[in-house]
């Protein structure tokens, strides 16, 4: 993998039928590499992956790929909780031209970390692309500890980590256990700054469909030993990080993209719109952040 500080788990244009908009995700993929993303997460969490079909996936991979890659790094979201199934999506994934993979912890069957380390380990020798492993215990209900994580570490195309369990002593923890080459990025965009402090390399963000550029700034900034500077700015995208997820991801993300201008299109069900208060707040933070539309 490159070592891109920004990288935007981006979300997936619908149309208005409810199919999958390929042109409007070559819009936004273009619009994203111009405004501070090094790379993007396709069919993550933000992108709806679990009601894309696998047929959706690979062709949104492709298209993508196609139209920028060389501009953005490509990581695709391959993981599930069916290891021959994620297999198989990765191996479709690394035909379509992607650069790296994203895998997340298995969901509701809950392995146990010896499971959990067996099916990245079998993924990985099914392979060749590097591999950011996706901890997000929230979604899933498991958690990927540090000690599992660290034999992973010792796979040579298992490269980094987006962490969101929310806890900075366990990315803490992390970085004590893992190489200092293994990159460690922060699945929540509030707790960016936090985690570049304990050792982090970067954000797989969701604000960076809005304010790519001023987090890359954030980014640079902490890095670079300009400390007060990031954590001004860091302050300044708060209200913004913190909309964003006032109901489950992608909701408002996609509504605050129509707010600026960009047709994001309509959520899959079982995910539905925002309540107009809802809707009212992301506006207002929008306005108050002079995004204003």
């Amino acid at each position: 993998m490159k070592s891109g500080q920004v990288i935007t788990a981006m979300i997936t244009p619908m149309e208005q039928d409810g199919k999958v908009s390929y042109e409007q995700a070559i819009r936004l993929a273009k619009r994203l590499a111009e405004n501070g993303s090094d790379g993007v997460v396709l069919s993550g969490t933000t992108g709806e992956s679990p009601t894309l079909s696998f047929d959706e996936k690979v062709r949104l991979f492709a298209s993508i790929t196609d139209a920028v890659g060389g501009d953005l790094e490509i990581i695709a979201g391959t993981g599930s909780n069916n290891t021959a199934e994620s297999i198989a999506l990765t191996q479709a994934a690394e035909s379509a031209g992607v650069d790296a993979i994203m895998l997340v912890t298995p969901y509701y069957n809950r392995p146990s970390q010896e499971g959990l380390f067996q099916h990245f380990k079998t993924i990985a020798e099914n392979c060749s692309l590097p591999i950011m492993l996706y901890n997000v215990p929230g979604r899933t209900g498991v958690n990927l500890l540090p000690e599992t994580v660290s034999r992973l570490a010792e796979i040579d195309n298992i490269v980094a980590i987006k962490e969101a369990s929310g806890d900075l002593n366990q990315v803490s923890q992390l970085r004590s256990l893992v190489p200092d080459d293994f990159l460690i990025y922060s699945g929540d965009d509030s707790l960016t700054l936090p985690i570049l402090a304990v050792g982090g390399d970067g954000v797989v963000s969701v604000a960076s469909h809005l304010v790519g550029r001023q987090l890359k700034d954030m980014v640079t900034a902490f890095l670079a030993g300009k400390v007060k500077e990031a954590l001004q700015l860091h302050l300044q995208l708060l209200p913004i990080m913190r909309v964003l997820f006032i109901t489950t991801n992608p909701v408002p993300v996609k509504r605050a993209l129509e707010f600026v201008g960009f047709d994001s299109g309509p959520l899959r069900q079982p995910l539905v719109d925002l309540t107009e208060a809802e809707a009212r707040k992301i506006k207002d933070v929008l306005t108050a952040s002079g995004l204003g539309f």
